[in-house]
């Protein structure tokens, strides 16, 4: 990534305050999402 895709990134969310609120919630909840398929371990028994 170059400096000026940082500063193009940086200067989005200046104009635009509301989509970082809306990214740390995604990043939220694809954290949460990742440990609720990794403990999805039930095992099923044959007959």
């Amino acid at each position: 990534m170059s400096e000026n895709d940082t500063n193009a990134v940086a200067q989005y969310l200046a104009d635009h305050p509301r989509m970082m609120g809306v990214l740390f919630t995604m990043l939220l909840l694809l954290s949460q999402a990742g440990s609720v398929a990794a403990g999805n371990n039930t095992g099923i028994y044959g007959p």
